[in-house]
């Protein structure tokens, strides 16, 4: 098996970081995204890089999967955690070290940048997830996640 090359995003991947949110959505919560808001998500990404960046896994040349991280400002550690956001391997490279690899460039790069912690969410019912979130290092916190989506954004969810 071919070795996993990790490398940041280009805009390039727009179109595949589109269909694998998509797929990932769908696949995680049944959740249908509107792909124009969501393709202007994407992009925003790259146009303020403050907002953070985007991981690629290749195996072989072929794009094999992705994550997004965003930065979260801690007052009580005076630094910001990285939030691993939107992960999508895809079907056929699962259980293949894909997300490992990806995990192990983003905590270098944390740690490089003085980053004081990494953070991600998981579904409740994703125990697979969840099992290799714990077997890198991770522990559940002790916090539950609340949101309030503001009336402007379309939720087909519910």
């Amino acid at each position: 098996m071919p070795l996993l090359l990790i490398r940041e995003a280009t805009p390039a991947d727009i179109p595949a970081l589109l269909a694998w949110n998509t797929a990932m959505a769908w696949e995680t919560e049944h959740k249908r995204l509107d792909p124009v808001v969501l393709e202007r998500g994407i992009a925003g990404v790259f146009e303020q890089p403050r907002r953070g960046f985007y991981l690629i896994a290749e195996r072989g040349g072929v794009a094999v999967g992705s994550l997004l991280v965003t930065y979260e400002w801690s007052d009580w550690r005076c630094g910001d955690f990285w939030w691993i956001q939107s992960v999508y391997v895809t079907p056929e490279a699962r259980r293949g070290g894909v997300f490992r690899a990806l995990y192990a460039q983003v905590e270098q790069q944390a740690k490089a940048a003085g980053a004081v912690g990494l953070r991600l969410y998981v579904e409740t019912e994703n125990r697979r997830a969840q099992a290799t979130y714990a077997d890198l290092g991770m522990q559940e916190c002790h916090y539950q996640m609340y949101e309030s989506v503001m009336p402007t954004v379309v939720d087909d969810a519910d």
